[in-house]
Order: structure tokens, then sequence, then C-alpha cells
């Protein structure tokens, strides 16, 4: 089956998954190479692989080559294809125009949704998922990061991969949570840990706070060895946050009851590269 074989390749089943969480607007080119670390050339040729298949539409829209996956092409798959199914809304995907509807663009809010993410260190994960959780929030969320025992600042290759993927560095640091539970301290809707040590050691209750959450992952800067398995190690947990924030910001969070979005963040928590400890914590 051509749709089976398409899907096969690891890189194109992830650009489906992705376009799948962004639907029925999608990405352009360049922000689905940004949002998983793949070099231009090899997503051109996997995009192109999964749009002749039709499973992908793209559209030109000023500089930019829009995709937008066709959920149709695969309604039978998505069980396991797709983080977030619509086969809840069944209506919806059948219906799904051929057109690709405008890009997402940038809004100004009032009161966007203001997130801390936790870390020990505040090195590495909380670092990257600030920047991503700040970029493709798309002025709906406003992330900040913060550790239990801060670095003296974000580990190198952190900084490294996420300048070489165009994202702005230069007012990153590493900083200590206690900069978040003061007095004059950003009021916060969201706190989510993304080391187990931080969820399951003495991390305050951030006054105000309604609701927490936890995003297990391994440490990168915990990995030793040659650059190449350092930089290997940085880059897959650059994608696992790209993932579960990817899944997040395309939620109607606006509209939804804490009741509603808790459990949701907790699943998406549960997504590939989740920690053993934090899979425990969710069962």
């Amino acid at each position: 089956m051509a749709l089976l074989a398409a899907l096969a390749q690891p890189t194109r089943l992830e650009i489906f998954r992705l376009l799948m969480r962004y639907r029925p607007h999608g990405l352009a080119a360049g922000d689905i190479g940004r949002l998983l670390a793949v070099a231009h050339n090899t997503l051109s040729t996997h995009l192109g692989a999964l749009e002749q298949v039709g499973l992908l539409i793209s559209r030109r829209e000023g500089r930019h080559v829009i995709f937008a996956a066709q959920a149709s092409r695969a309604n039978a798959l998505l069980a396991f294809l797709s983080d977030a199914c619509c086969t809840e809304r069944p209506v919806e995907c059948e219906n799904m125009a051929a057109a690709i509807p405008a890009r997402r663009e940038f809004v100004v809010s009032d009161r966007p949704l203001r997130v801390l993410v936790v870390c020990t260190g505040n090195s590495a994960r909380s670092i990257m998922a600030e920047a991503v959780l700040n970029r493709e929030g798309l002025g709906r969320i406003l992330a900040f990061s913060a550790g239990s025992r801060p670095q003296e600042a974000p580990h190198p290759l952190a900084l490294g991969l996420l300048d070489d993927l165009g994202y702005d560095i230069a007012a990153m640091r590493s900083k200590s949570w206690d900069e978040f539970l003061g007095s004059d301290a950003p009021e916060l809707d969201l706190v989510i840990t993304v080391c187990d040590d931080a969820a399951e050691g003495d991390c305050p209750a951030f006054s105000g706070v309604p609701m927490r959450v936890h995003w297990g992952l391994d440490d990168p800067a915990a990995v030793s060895g040659p650059q190449a398995a350092r930089r290997a190690a940085f880059l897959q947990s650059y994608r696992d946050s790209t993932a579960r924030v990817t899944a997040f910001v395309n939620l109607p969070f606006e509209q939804m009851r804490l009741a509603e979005l808790e459990p949701v963040l907790k699943a998406i928590g549960r997504m590939d590269g989740a920690t053993d400890r934090s899979l425990e914590r969710a069962a």
C-alpha cells in the first residue's frame, strides 16, 4: 500500500504527525524543518514523497510553500499515525476541503497563557521548551523557564542547536525558580516540569497557579562520550519537546475548562520520549 510505504520512513511519519497537529491550515516548509530539525534538502525529498501519495497538499503563499495534511487519505491509519487522532470528529475529517486555509499568524493577546517550564539545571530541556513555546504560541502563550539548581548558563549544545534552527537566543539564561516566587513575579497559569527530579523533589507551590503537569524527558546534558553522540541526544530532546509543544499549542485552550485541559496536557506528557519514571507517575 502506497500510504504505508510512504510512512514507513521515520522522518516522513514524523512530518505527517506534525502536520496532523496543525490541520487544517498546515505549516510552511521552513517551519516543518525547524520543528523537526531536518535539513532543507532532506525535507524536500520527504515532502515530495508524501505529496505524491496524496497525504499532503501544498500551496505557495508569498515566499512560503505551505504544506497541509490530507487526513481523509489516511483516516483508517490515524489510530497509530497521529497523537491527536481525529476519529472523535469523523465528519470534520471527511469534509476537509482540498484548499489550504491561510497560515496562522501571530496575534497580540492582552492576556496570553503564562507558562513556566521547570527542570533542575535550566540549561537544556526547559530552555528548549521555552523557546519553542514562545515561537509556536504565536502570541497566545508567554513562556518562561527556571531550575531548582540552575547552571551558570544554558548548555552550549542547546544554545547552538536553537541558534542553528533560527531561534533568538540573545536573552536566554539559566535562572532559579526563586525568581517566580516573589511578590513581583509574573502571574502564572501553568507549570510544566520536564525533569523527574524537579517533579518529585521540592518543587514549590507557585502562588495562584491553578495547574501543574509533568512532561518528563531524559536530560541530554547527562549524555557523555563523543561529540556526535552528545549532539544527537540534544537533537532528540529538542524533537521530543517540539512534539509536545505542537500538540499543546494547537489545542483550543482558551475555550477549555481546567477539568478538560488538565487530562489532555497529562496525556501529551506520555508521548514518545517520556521517561519511565514519568510514565509510572501517570499510571
